[in-house]
């Protein structure tokens, strides 16, 4: 991306099921580390919200809309729960019902947790590759594909389009020599980016196409807060697009659920900055 801009909000906000799903298990059954069985179900903490830890088998679950859209886009969602678990209907599910409503298709990315960093990069970029290589099945445009994570599933998304980002040394299949860089980036109060930002390496946006990259906290989120304001200054000073919006309020892990004022903004100012980089 040779064009940049970059966009700094500090306001007080105000402001909608899946029809298909299909589960595309990322990695060969064969593969060292990948274990044929169903996560485990954490226990209520009376809080309406769904986790899973011990996942051994990466998968995506596939959201397609009733009516997609003509742009063909695609998302890959994230769900955080630092890096221990998966909250995968507050940040998963419910996020991908919501793209759908859009007309997008949404893809809940199951990747390795307990404590499997390394493994969990590994999982998106080749859930990114597959989704490309299944775009002409799922009537998606190879150029539209984007990540979209909260806290530990946006620090993951993060990741993505960092370098060094492409691997084909070792094909497993057709689907890797698809780009594992997705084309635009959501992170909704992404976790603990101020001390990985240091690791991350950005390419040259003049020489490199670049994804469009949108972030969203609050400033009482100190899981977030410097982390978006340190990575956005990184991006910032290598010439990369990035929207980033602070609230004042707000807290953590809110998805997007009513009753929390951060959780009812963010979702119209993606809406609208997704048909700004669709254009």
């Amino acid at each position: 991306m040779k064009r940049f801009y970059f966009l700094l909000f500090f306001f007080l906000g105000v402001t909608v099921y899946a029809q298909e799903k299909d589960t595309i298990y990322l990695w060969p059954e064969n593969r060292e580390g990948i274990e044929k069985k169903n996560p485990t179900l954490l226990p209520d903490r009376g809080d309406n919200a769904n986790r899973l830890t011990d996942v051994t088998n990466p998968a995506i679950v596939a959201f397609h809309p009733q009516v997609p859209a003509a742009h063909g886009m695609g998302v890959i969602v994230c769900p955080g729960g630092s890096y221990r678990h998966l909250s995968i209907d507050k940040e998963g599910y419910e996020v991908a019902e919501w793209l759908n409503r859009l007309g997008i298709t949404a893809f809940v990315l199951q990747y390795s947790v307990p404590h499997k960093k390394d493994q969990a990069l590994l999982d998106i970029r080749r859930a990114i590759r597959i989704v490309r290589s299944k775009a002409d099945q799922w009537g998606l445009d190879t150029q539209k594909i984007g990540a979209m994570g909260f806290s530990a599933g946006g620090n993951l998304s993060a990741h993505t389009f960092s370098i060094p980002s492409e691997n084909t040394s070792s094909l497993i299949d057709s689907a890797d020599r698809f780009s594992s860089v997705p084309d635009f980036a959501v992170l909704i109060y992404p976790g603990e980016l101020h001390t990985d930002t240091e690791k991350l390496s950005f390419p040259d946006p003049v020489e490199t196409e670049y994804p469009n990259i949108f972030m969203f906290c609050t400033a009482d989120d100190d899981i977030s807060n410097i982390g978006c304001l340190t990575l956005s200054r990184k991006l910032f000073e290598t010439g990369i697009p990035c929207e980033l919006h602070i609230m004042p309020h707000g807290g953590h892990g809110y998805g997007m659920r009513p009753g929390n004022v951060a959780a009812e903004t963010w979702p119209a100012l993606v809406e609208k900055w997704l048909a700004q980089i669709n254009r």
